[in-house]
């Protein structure tokens, strides 16, 4: 894939990614992201952190995944805060939508639970 020379990438695009090959149970291959880094580190760093998508909307839900669908510009999917990755701008596909803002709270919500940054309550398990 070339280097991303397109429009400037905002946090809450989703775009199309080149994640490669998996091990175990990574998501992998030229699939959907959802970018979750902050608009500064998107502009000046040669890379960006990312969520895959996975239109397996019947997975296991776990309090790292957020819900999202055609208002984002995509078919109903799952993003999985557990499986952040942080990918060179060179693997970076087209832009295909972008999440809203409550959707955005509900994806820092989970990125929080999976970096220990928050503890899940015992009603929210």
């Amino acid at each position: 894939m070339n280097t991303y020379k397109r429009s400037p990438i905002l946090r809450g695009d989703i775009l199309y990614a080149e994640l490669g090959a998996a091990a175990g149970s990574e998501q992998a291959g030229f699939r959907p992201v959802v970018v979750v880094q902050n608009d500064v580190g998107n502009r000046y760093s040669p890379t960006v952190v990312v969520a895959p998508l996975t239109s397996n909307i019947r997975k296991n839900i776990l309090p790292t995944h957020v819900h999202v669908g055609r208002e984002s510009g995509v078919r109903p999917s799952l993003v999985l805060l557990e499986q952040l990755r942080t990918v060179d701008k060179c693997r970076l596909g087209d832009k295909i939508g972008h999440v809203n803002k409550s959707v955005m709270r509900r994806v820092d919500a989970a990125a929080a639970i999976s970096l220990g940054l928050r503890s899940l309550q015992k009603d929210e398990v």
